[in-house]
C-alpha cells in the first residue's frame, strides 16, 4: 500500500479510537474527519449543562481572588473538580500549582497551561476621595462593577481574566476525560500560580510541569476581540520584559545654597532624559523596543535638596538580545551619568524575580494552531494578532519546548464595554468560556492524533524501504 492511502487509513483507524460510542450514540462515527473534531468538541462545551457547569467555577474563584503563590483555595478548587472527573494529579508543584494528567500516561506528551493568580487593585484617590489621574494618595479598593460574584476580597480581584482561564481548562479536562481511554498519549493539565509578576511558569518548570512534554499551549482571553474569534501569531508575540530601580545618591543641604550639595536631582532628571536616547538614538527602529521611567522619587521638602533619588521602570523588546542589551546600557547610563554629576548610583534589576523572557510563537505550531482554530471557527474568524508590549510568563515554557501562545475574544458590543484587564472595571463575557474549552481540548487531540499518525508514516514509509 502506498505511503498516502497508509496516513488516511491511519487517520480513520486513530478516529475510530477518538471519539467513545458512549458518547457519540446519535452520529455515526465513519462520517468523522481530521477537520471535524474542533467542530465536535465545540459542540460538547456549548451545551448548557457543561457551560453551566465552567461559568460555576469561574464565578466561585472570582468571589475568592487570590494572589499570586497564594491560591489554596483555588487550587483546593481545581484538585476537587479533579478527584470528582477522577484525574490523577501531582500537587504541589510551585506551592499552589496542580499537574493534571489524562490520557495513557505515555509518550508523546502534549501540555495545556491556565494561569491561576488574580491582581492587586488599587485606585488612585485625591483628599475629597475622588478617582483622579495625579492622587494624594493610593488607596486599596474593591471591584467596580457590580454584580452578584464580585469579589469579595478587598484590593483583589480576578482583573485578567485567569478565573476564565482555569474554567476553561477544567472544561477541556472534563470532555478529555470522557475520551481517556482512546487518547493516542498523554496530555498535561498546567495549573500554574504566580503568572503577575512573580515567574510561575519558571517555578513551576523547575518542579517537573514540562517533564516528557513535547509541546504547550496556553491562551488568553482579549476584550478586544469578538466572541468567536481568536488571534495567533507566528515568531515574537509578546515582549519581554525587565524592571530597574536605581538609588542616585548625592549630598543633601539647603536649596539657598546649592553650591554646598551635591544635587541628586539633577543628575536623577539627566539620566531620565538621557535613558530615553537608548531607544531613539541606538536601538534599531525594526527592532521594537522601550525604556520607561515611572517612579521618581525624591525629597519631601520645597527648599531641601536631598540625599538621594529613587527612580525606577521597565524596558522591553521582541528579541532576548535587545532585551539584554537594554539593560546593559541602563546600567552604564545611570552610574556614568550619576558620575557626571558627581554622584553615585547603585542599580537593580530584580532578575530572579521580575524579568520574562520575550514570548515567541513555534513556526510549525503556528501551521497547527491555525488549522484547528480555522477548523472550528471558520478562517474569517482567524486574525493575525499584531505584537504585544506586555509580557508573559508563558515564555519561560517556550525556552524549554515549543510553544503557543494565542488570544481568545470575548467581545459582545450589545453588552457594553468589558474594561481593560488590571483595571478594577474588568469584566469577562463568560460567552468566551465554551470556546476556549474546545480550543484547549481540540489542539491537544490533534496534536497526539497528527503525532501518532506522523510516526507510523514513518514506520510504514521505513518498512516499505527495507
Amino acid at each position: 500500500m502506498g505511503f498516502f492511502s497508509w496516513t488516511w487509513v491511519s487517520i480513520f483507524l486513530c478516529f475510530q479510537l477518538l471519539l467513545p460510542r458512549h458518547s457519540l450514540s446519535n452520529c455515526s462515527f465513519r462520517s468523522y474527519e481530521l477537520e471535524e473534531i474542533p467542530k465536535y468538541f465545540l459542540n460538547q462545551t456549548q451545551k448548557c449543562e457543561l457551560s453551566d457547569w465552567m461559568v460555576g467555577i469561574r464565578r466561585k474563584l472570582h468571589e475568592n481572588s487570590e494572589l499570586g503563590f497564594e491560591e489554596f483555595e483555588t487550587s483546593r478548587v481545581i484538585r476537587e473538580k479533579l478527584d470528582k472527573l477522577g484525574i490523577p494529579y501531582k500537587y504541589p508543584p510551585a506551592v499552589t500549582g496542580v499537574l493534571g494528567f489524562i490520557g495513557t500516561g505515555k509518550p508523546p506528551f502534549v501540555a495545556l497551561r491556565a494561569d491561576m493568580d488574580a491582581l492587586p487593585i488599587q485606585v488612585l484617590l485625591n483628599l475629597f476621595g475622588r478617582v483622579v489621574p495625579s492622587p494624594v494618595h493610593v488607596c486599596l479598593c474593591e471591584e467596580m462593577v457590580e454584580w452578584e460574584h464580585k469579589s469579595r476580597v478587598t484590593g483583589k480581584m480576578h482583573a485578567c481574566g485567569h478565573d476564565a482561564h482555569v474554567a476553561m481548562l477544567l472544561g477541556a479536562a472534563r470532555i478529555l476525560q470522557e475520551h481517556q481511554n482512546e487518547l493516542q498519549g498523554t496530555v498535561v493539565l498546567v495549573f500554574q500560580p504566580g503568572e503577575e509578576g512573580y515567574a510561575g511558569a519558571k517555578k513551576m518548570i523547575e518542579d517537573g510541569a514540562l517533564e516528557n512534554v513535547e509541546a504547550i499551549f496556553g491562551l488568553h482571553v482579549s476584550s478586544g476581540l469578538p466572541v468567536g474569534q481568536v488571534s495567533t501569531r507566528a515568531g515574537p508575540l509578546l515582549a519581554g520584559s525587565g524592571f530597574f530601580q536605581a538609588v542616585i545618591h548625592g549630598k543633601g543641604g539647603h536649596a539657598a545654597n546649592p553650591h554646598h550639595s551635591v544635587d541628586p536631582i539633577l543628575a536623577a532628571s539627566n539620566v531620565v532624559i538621557t535613558l530615553q536616547y537608548i531607544v531613539s538614538r541606538e536601538g534599531d527602529p525594526l527592532d521594537p523596543q522601550v525604556v520607561t521611567v515611572g517612579k521618581f522619587q525624591a525629597g519631601n521638602a520645597f527648599n531641601v535638596i536631598p540625599d538621594s533619588v529613587t527612580i525606577g521602570g521597565t524596558f522591553r523588546a521582541f528579541v532576548k538580545s535587545s532585551l539584554l542589551q537594554l539593560k546593559k546600557r541602563i546600567q552604564e547610563v545611570i552610574t556614568t551619568q550619576a558620575a557626571v554629576h558627581r554622584c553615585t548610583a547603585t542599580v537593580d534589576f530584580f532578575d530572579a524575580e521580575k524579568a520574562y523572557p520575550p514570548t515567541v510563537n513555534d513556526e510549525n505550531l503556528h501551521e497547527f494552531v491555525n488549522r484547528v482554530a480555522t477548523d472550528m471557527l471558520g478562517p474569517s474568524n482567524v486574525k493575525e494578532a499584531a505584537p504585544v508590549t506586555g509580557a508573559e510568563d508563558f515564555a519561560f515554557y517556550q525556552e524549554v519546548v515549543p510553544g503557543y501562545f494565542f488570544f481568545v475574544g470575548m467581545k459582545n458590543e450589545t453588552r457594553g464595554e468589558l474594561g481593560r484587564s488590571h483595571n478594577p472595571n474588568f469584566v469577562v463575557n463568560e460567552d468566551v468560556l465554551p470556546y476556549g474549552a474546545a480550543l484547549h481540548a481540540s489542539l491537544a487531540v490533534r496534536f497526539l492524533l497528527e503525532k501518532v499518525v506522523k510516526a507510523r508514516s514513518q514506520e510504514r514509509v521505513h518498512h516499505d524501504e527495507l
